[in-house]
């Protein structure tokens, strides 16, 4: 048997297309057959039928009506499907034989940017890995922003996926036969599609090719492996958008060395852009911090928040702009007002590149450039540098404004193939068809009465179908009266006689062709606009990417005065100085005026390692965070949550927090946390910032104490390190450290005993823990009483023998003798402050808690009111200060 000529040209196209789900367009459905009609009538819920293709069996066969095509395709992308879209190619009317057809777009996780199916506030990453020999390069863009980002540097897995985690690609195009030792390690993020193609898909013309897309002199002097990755993943874009997108015409090269360092371990312990429970932006750093207007400013707040500076001139080039805004708080609300009606310009500039803009989003782009002059205005007088850039670089785009406004009109329809998108008055011709399509009944009627006087039969009337047109109609009992000079008979009836004049299929002509004529030229027109505002993408691009720093600077202000943030003093001096520190997130999840606030000291001398013990609860990890945390919003030009700081500019964070296993890559968590330590010690200098927690707990508890104590002496004299640190541990056998290493402090969580009980009052102080207070958190934790009473006959046994006792099974003491010996609170809290920190959990308010809490929080506001400098305030500073002072007077009362 003989396959039938349709399913021929069928597997001709899917041949070139083996790694999508093709959808081969058949009338007014999208076709998909043999293995793709299994998969997608599984993934899309369809039904799986047959068809006919000459072979014995039928071809499995399912379909989609075209018009919800993307709906269908959103979901196949989704789930890590690329999906090729071949549409006819030729008229089928005019066609000869087979109607040619062809792939006229690929749809792939890293090209899809249908906002209905993905976060508009994030970018959409497709990244380009290429390795030789020693060197890696990576290529990174998102096609909807025109964002085009290359590096390289040496051979280095770690860093790989560093890049990895900050880009957080939905695609990697890679070279055919890379190691497996490589694809083991970017296996780890489960949800990127990696595509592989051959090194000449990389190597190939790549200098040649480069020069054709992107702008600038620097082309001509990329490195040959940069160009290389760049090539890649510039060639699959074109190859998969099928055509070369004009909104991507610079190539930004970067160092990696060139913002503050953060590996996925730590960008993951952070919690910096999505918690740790559940991978949502609530309850991370971003969710505090992002207050922002537009969707453009919310993804480079994003961008900043993940590539923090490290720079001291960048830094406090965007500290003065938010301290401007923060200062004037009349301005911020204007310019907080104006950005809420500006839309994103960002990705409908990306739609006009790709062809696929729409009536209504330049109409969207109409209203934002409307904004522009106003934004402009209420910056001329601006302060900080960063303002007055921005003010006197915002491009007004009064030409495309303008052309917008005369041409569009107000309520265009979706498609630009059905009409009703141009404006009255922009062009003659159209104003002339639409005039006929509007008018047309109202000529019939008025020929029908001008033909009825004429030739005085008032039965005269004019008709339509869809086979003759229009007629005049007239009884045969009339026929005399018909003037034949002017009459054309065109059809006979039984009873009467069907006519057409010269001025009637005048008439029919332009009634007729009129809508058609008028869609199609609307069509043309628009098509003409979209080109002409097109060769403006890099004025709008500019002026986007001016309005998203701006929203991103009246975001940090508007945060940082609902939340007392301060603004941090910059140092390369390597000390960090943080007085009454909070952690951003916590005290927004707990009740307010819980969160005690904590002083830090840091150098690479004297503290260079802060030795932290305490018993669990007390919150020891959330002041490690909170320092991080501090740093980090400070070089990104954040105010922070401190009365002070003063922050040394760091290279790198790093964090080896909490427990996790990689049971499929064979291994344990034990396993897990040497492999994030010895990271750690590889990558870290003296500019960096180190946070441990629980080194060595996952073995023998003197295996994990020897391997503790040899990492902090590792930090303390390793030259190459000697970074800032902060080590928490159980182990308080370490506190003997501060006596025997320069650069070793003790601190602990301060615990106040009252009557039988403990309470944690979460402040660190100078000095060590004496105990683990372990079982005490047991109880806590509901563990049974008999549990608890057996536990403590054994740790008073063993403590027994480490004297020099032998250790003997028996029960030589009193319910009272183990009471007194660990003594625990009742205190109830619904708040795990040790672990990651869930949204809107909060401690309940018990007095057992509140005894020696609320001491510290007069002593706190006493202080306060003693700092004021009221002569050098002024009288707004008076007013907020005042209120502030209110507010905390309420807390403690």
């Amino acid at each position: 048997m003989a396959i039938t000529p349709m399913m021929q040209q069928y597997l001709e196209i899917k041949e070139n297309y083996k790694d999508c789900i093709l959808f081969f367009r058949l009338g007014d459905f999208y076709e998909m057959f043999f293995e793709d009609a299994k998969t997608a009538s599984k993934e899309l819920e369809l039904v799986l039928t047959g068809r006919d293709c000459g072979l014995e069996d039928r071809a499995p066969m399912c379909g989609i009506p075209y018009h919800a095509a993307q709906a269908y395709i959103g979901r196949l992308v989704m789930k890590g499907y690329k999906v090729a879209i071949c549409e006819q190619t030729e008229d089928p009317s005019t066609a000869k034989g087979i109607v040619k057809r062809d792939v006229i777009k690929v749809i792939t996780p890293g090209t899809f940017n249908d906002s209905t199916f993905i976060d508009e506030n994030k970018n959409t990453y497709i990244m380009s890995i290429y390795i030789d020999k020693d060197k890696v390069s990576l290529s990174t863009s998102d096609i909807s922003t025109g964002e085009f980002y290359s590096t390289s540097f040496n051979l280095d897995y770690d860093l790989v996926l560093d890049e990895l985690s900050k880009f957080q690609p939905k695609e990697i195009i890679i070279p055919e036969g890379v190691e497996e030792s490589f694809m083991n390690k970017i296996s780890v993020f489960n949800n990127i599609v990696i595509t592989k193609k051959n090194v000449e898909y990389f190597t190939k013309d790549s200098l040649d090719n480069l020069k054709q897309q992107f702008q600038g002199e620097g082309i001509n002097s990329l490195k040959e492996e940069i160009a290389y990755s760049a090539n890649g993943l510039l060639r699959y874009i074109i190859d998969t958008q099928k055509q070369s997108l004009s909104n991507i015409t610079i190539l930004e090269v970067y160092n990696v060395s060139e913002a503050m360092s953060i590996d996925i371990n730590s960008r993951r312990n952070l919690e910096l852009t999505e918690n740790i429970k559940d991978k949502t932006k609530k309850g991370s750093l971003l969710w505090v911090l992002d207050n922002t207007s537009t969707a453009m400013g919310s993804r480079m707040l994003r961008k900043w928040i993940e590539q923090p500076l490290i720079n001291r001139e960048k830094i406090l080039y965007r500290l003065d702009g938010v301290e401007e805004l923060y200062e004037n708080i009349n301005l911020l609300e204007d310019i907080k007002i104006a950005l809420k009606d500006i839309y994103d310009i960002e990705r409908i500039i990306g739609k006009i590149s790709t062809k696929s803009v729409n009536a209504k989003e330049l109409l969207s782009l109409r209203s934002s450039l409307e904004k522009i002059p106003y934004i402009k205005n209420l910056l001329k007088d601006s302060k900080s540098d960063i303002l007055k850039y921005i003010g006197e670089n915002l491009d007004e785009l009064r030409d495309v404004y303008e052309l917008i406004v005369k041409s569009i009109i107000d309520n265009p329809s979706l498609s630009l193939k059905e009409g009703n998108i141009i404006k009255d008055g922009f062009n003659s011709e159209i104003d002339s068809l639409r005039e006929a399509k509007i008018n047309g009944k109202q000529w019939i009627a008025s020929m029908e009465s001008k033909e009825r006087e004429f030739t005085g039969i008032k039965s005269l009337k004019i008709g339509y179908n869809k086979v003759f047109g229009y007629y005049i109609e007239i009884t045969k009992a009339n026929y005399d009266s018909i003037p034949k000079d002017r009459y054309i008979r065109k059809q006979t009836l039984s009873n009467a006689e069907r006519f057409i004049t010269e001025e009637l299929k005048q008439i029919e002509d332009q009634i007729l062709g009129a809508e058609e004529k008028l869609m199609d030229l609307e069509y043309s027109l628009f098509i003409n606009i979209r080109d002409e505002i097109e060769s403006n993408i890099e004025r709008m691009k500019n002026t986007s990417r001016l309005i998203s720093m701006l929203d991103c600077i009246s975001s940090l202000a508007t945060v940082a005065l609902e939340n007392n943030y301060k603004r941090p003093v910059i140092n390369n001096e390597d000390y960090i100085n943080i007085k009454e520190g909070r952690h951003t997130v916590v005290e927004k999840v707990i009740e307010k005026g819980r969160f005690v606030s904590n002083n830090t000291y840091m150098d690479t001398k004297e503290e260079q390692l802060l030795l932290i013990t305490g018993p669990n609860m007390a919150g020891k990890s959330t002041y490690m965070r909170q320092v991080a945390i501090i740093v980090l919003m400070a070089q990104i030009g954040s105010f922070v949550p401190a009365d002070y700081a003063d922050i040394s500019v760091c290279d790198k964070i790093f964090t080896r927090i909490g427990a996790s296993d990689d049971l499929a890559g064979g291994k344990s968590t034990f396993m897990v946390e040497m492999c994030e330590v010895a990271n750690i010690l590889k990558n870290a200098t003296n500019k960096s910032l180190i946070l441990l927690d629980e080194v060595g707990r996952g073995t023998s508890t003197y295996d994990g104490l020897s391997i503790a104590w040899s990492v902090i002496e590792y930090i303390c004299k390793n030259n190459n390190i000697k970074s800032k640190t902060l080590f928490a541990t159980h182990y308080h056998e370490l506190t003997v450290l501060e006596d025997m290493l320069q650069g070793v402090k003790n601190y602990s969580v301060s615990v106040k005993q009252i009557d039988n009980s403990i309470v944690f009052l979460r402040k660190i102080l100078h000095g060590g823990a004496d105990q683990s207070y372990g079982i005490d958190v047991a109880k806590l934790a509901g563990l049974p009483e008999e549990v608890i009473i057996r536990a403590r006959e054994i740790l008073l046994n063993l403590e027994k023998e480490s004297k020099g006792d032998s250790f003997v099974d028996k029960t030589p003491y009193s319910k009272d003798q183990l009471n007194e010996s660990s003594v625990v609170t009742e205190e109830k809290t619904s708040l795990n402050i040790e672990s990651s920190f869930e949204e809107e959990k909060k401690l309940e308010s018990e007095d057992i808690y509140q005894i020696g809490f609320t001491d510290l929080q007069k002593e706190s506001f006493m202080k306060d009111i003693s700092e004021i400098d009221i002569l050098n305030m002024t009288p707004l500073q008076c007013m907020i200060k005042l209120n502030e002072l209110v507010k905390k007077a309420k807390d403690i009362n």
